[in-house]
């Protein structure tokens, strides 16, 4: 398996750190607003790679963070009248909500920064008895940029270009005007924390770097997130890390592109910006995976109607195919070695994609040619082994895209009632009885009730 690192502009050999485990970190969202279809694109790509490391046998640690302190928070909290908490409590729900339609498997962890403000405080005082950073008088913790001598690593530019562009204040109490804040000193009416400088807050980069350490250790093999955080966001996690530790922070950094609309910038100022669940309104989740997958993960993508109704056709591709294996005649025959050639061949073509950087472009080019053959296949009888093997293998590589989750009969269903399905599921697997048993009443409300049957749950209409 090669990965494209953004640290060396080069795809590399994926050697984990330790063997048959993968520890990986994204970027999670700042939770003040309902998440927009560019925050969709980072949750999916990385979704699927996971999915993919799992099905290949590895065992992922994947974390994806909460910013639950920030100053949009703080304002947007102010404009709505509540506090920062309640707001994030709100918004961290409507997350959930969002990326269980979009097939989101739940993270192994998701740490919110309000939770790590010790190990914040205890990362910025190591910084500082290192002579990597200095408290100033108004509370305030800035990194000495200069201090550590890689910086600008990761963006691949010379710490003396970047001061070309920056803009001097005179009034500034950084010592050098690439310094960044480590922690902010409070001021009135905002949330803040005790800490040796004073009560203040964590800055928004120290925060990703205290608990992915936390979680993964010091050095851990994946960070992952969008292309707009490779700086300063990453740049600054990769130098306060190092700083401290003395290792080296991250083996492989993995960057997903853009998100235009329409060939331009998503901006609301031009009315071109989309939320997940205002375009779940319209489109199959599903769909909306199948465009996500339908381009290099770090090429920008542009969302149109048009090309939604591209990806909504070709979905369906995939569904009528999976329809017309189920309901392929039974017959009494042996399993041709001919057969287990064919479904060997389509397996080692989709991994050979999909360990090409994750091409999952090519990936959905093996999943179409698969369909292709199950349509034929379906046009004649076959013994039950055989049309098990071909089901299980094309359902089996189109879940790894989270494509084909839910049986042909689930297919109308709307994403906010199959999402609750899941979690039921969960629920009762965990023996959770009394919240498998309130969804089921949510369901219900919803116009759904819940059939529990030998191939699992499956949602039927209330007449």
């Amino acid at each position: 398996m090669q990965i494209f690192n953004t640290m060396t502009h080069k795809k590399e050999d994926f050697v984990p750190i330790h063997e048959g485990q993968v520890s990986m970190y994204v970027c999670g969202p700042t939770v003040y607003d309902f998440i927009h279809i560019g925050n969709a694109r980072p949750l999916i790509v990385f979704d699927t790679f996971r999915r993919y490391l799992e099905y290949r046998g590895y065992q992922v640690t994947y974390v994806q963070n909460f910013t639950d302190i920030d100053d949009k928070l703080i304002r947007r909290a102010n404009a709505e009248n509540t506090t920062v908490p309640a707001l994030a409590e709100k918004y961290i729900a409507e997350y959930y909500r969002d990326a269980d339609a979009l097939g989101i498997k739940r993270s192994s962890v998701n740490p919110r920064a309000t939770e790590h403000i010790e190990d914040i405080i205890e990362l910025v005082q190591t910084l500082i008895d290192k002579g990597h950073a200095y408290p100033t008088e108004n509370g305030d913790v800035y990194f000495s940029v200069r201090s550590y001598p890689g910086y600008g690593k990761l963006k691949g530019q010379d710490i003396n270009d970047m001061e070309n562009g920056v803009r001097i204040d005179p009034n500034d109490i950084k010592k050098d005007p690439l310094d960044f804040a480590l922690w902010k000193g409070a001021k009135p009416g905002e949330p803040s924390w005790p800490s040796p400088w004073g009560d203040g807050r964590p800055g928004w980069h120290i925060e990703c770097s205290a608990m992915s350490m936390k979680i993964l250790g010091p050095t851990f093999d994946i960070h992952g997130g969008g292309a707009d955080l490779v700086f300063p966001h990453h740049e600054n996690e990769i130098a306060q890390s190092e700083a401290a530790t003395g290792k080296p922070f991250v083996h492989y950094w993995m960057h997903n592109g853009y998100i235009n609309i329409d060939n331009q910038k998503m901006s609301k100022s031009l009315g071109n910006f989309f939320r997940v669940r205002d375009i779940l309104k319209d489109y199959d989740p599903e769909a909306v995976r199948m465009f996500m997958l339908g381009a290099n993960y770090r090429n920008p993508l542009n969302f149109s109607r048009d090309l939604m109704e591209q990806a909504v056709t070709s979905l369906t591709r995939l569904r009528t195919a999976r329809k017309r294996l189920s309901e392929t005649e039974v017959c009494e025959a042996n399993t041709s070695a001919e057969l287990e050639n064919t479904l060997n061949d389509f397996r080692t073509r989709f991994n050979e994609a999909m360990d090409d950087d994750l091409n999952t472009a090519d990936a959905l080019g093996v999943l179409f040619d698969f369909a292709r053959f199950v349509n034929i296949f379906a046009t004649s009888s076959h013994s039950t082994k055989e049309i098990e093997s071909v089901s299980k293998l094309y359902l089996e590589l189109a879940n790894i895209l989270g494509l084909l989750i839910h049986d042909t009969a689930a297919d109308d269903f709307p994403a906010e009632a199959l999402a609750l399905l899941e979690q039921r599921t969960a629920a009762r697997k965990a023996k959770d009885w009394a919240k498998a048993d309130a969804i089921r009443a949510s369901l219900k409300e919803m116009g759904f009730a819940v059939e529990d049957s030998a191939q699992g749950p499956k949602l039927k209409k209330l007449s």
